[in-house]
């Protein structure tokens, strides 16, 4: 197992050093947010999608184009509106007139990276047209069922304090995220250096250093992290004290009308994987669980009225879960 470990780690550190050039280059255009762009690529090289959650002009939008011109994806990006329909993404079928028969006009959602932008502002018909691509990296249009090209990632972005004009996810669509990932304020610094980059003549643009080869290589070695069977059971934990907190001493079931679905272990225990991978090691600690718990949960806890009108968060909660489950 050793050997074994020691040759991913060598192959993981020539794959990490591509990944570092394309953080770089990010880098160059988006201000800050280290942090938050670590954890879109944790969710890349697991082959999830991101939900991004912050108030208007954070940048949500230029941080998944830059990522997609850093990584030579192909990218599109939709403008989710209340009259927009199921085929202005997946597409139609559609009357050749000069062929006298009906062809099919492939939608936008074929592509690699695809920005679905303010995706609460379309109705659940609307949002439930990317499950199936996102799911089962495949779309049906008519008759005919298309495969996705690899690599297909979804980000999605939404804001939280706008309610006229806005669809609240249904939650078959948001669990199908693999994180929900929180956009905050800038530092001063941090907004003085954005000033400085944004006000001149041309803006900063991402150039193309990854390769979608190297991406996909990466994304097959992510897999191959070995995860202790302690581990998996530390992941469960977690999960499971969403459902039956009382069973784990926690005294919050009052405020969990419902928890984490197994899909919730799955995606934790790869965003673990993925976030080793980012630090260069072939195994997981606990410490890349943890990095990766609230993002994961936080959108698959659905509280009740009690933490509603006590302002119980998930993050507090998820928080006090991992500060009393036993680490192994």
């Amino acid at each position: 197992m050793k050997e074994k470990i020691e040759k991913l780690e060598e192959e993981i550190s020539v794959q990490r050093e591509k990944i570092e050039r394309a953080k770089k280059e990010i880098g160059n255009v988006i201000v800050g947010n280290g942090l938050l762009i670590e954890k879109i690529l944790a969710c890349i090289l697991s082959g999830g999608h991101v939900l991004l959650e912050g108030v208007p002009g954070l940048a949500k939008t230029l941080i998944g184009k830059t990522m997609a011109s850093s990584m030579s994806l192909s990218f599109s990006r939709i403008q989710f509106t209340p009259d927009l329909l199921p085929a202005d993404i997946t597409g139609t079928v559609i009357f050749d007139p000069k062929g006298m028969n009906f062809v099919v006009k492939k939608g936008p959602v074929f592509t690699n990276f695809l920005l679905a932008d303010e995706i609460n502002r379309a109705p659940a018909k609307v949002q439930s047209a990317l499950l199936e691509a996102m799911q089962e990296l495949q779309v049906t249009i008519g008759n005919q069922t298309f495969p996705m090209e690899k690599p297909f990632f979804v980000v999605a972005t939404q804001n939280p304090i706008e309610q006229e004009g806005t669809y609240p996810l249904p939650e078959a669509q948001i669990d199908r995220f693999m994180a929900k990932l929180l956009v905050v304020y800038p530092e001063k610094e941090e907004e003085i250096e954005i000033l400085k980059r944004m006000g001149g003549k041309e803006e900063p643009k991402a150039k193309s250093v990854l390769q979608r080869i190297d991406l996909l290589r990466s994304q097959v070695l992510m897999r191959d992290i070995h995860i202790d069977h302690r581990l998996l059971k530390y992941i469960t934990d977690i999960v499971d004290s969403t459902r039956r907190p009382d069973k784990y001493g926690l005294k919050m079931k009052e405020y969990i009308m419902y928890g984490a679905s197994p899909r919730g272990s799955l995606f934790l225990s790869l965003a673990s994987k993925a976030a080793a991978f980012l630090d260069g090691r072939g195994y997981v600690i606990p410490e890349d669980v943890k990095w990766m718990a609230r993002d994961v949960l936080r959108h698959r806890i659905i509280l009740s009225y009690e933490a509603e009108a006590e302002e119980v968060t998930q993050d507090e909660l998820i928080a006090s879960i991992i500060s009393s489950i036993r680490i192994p």
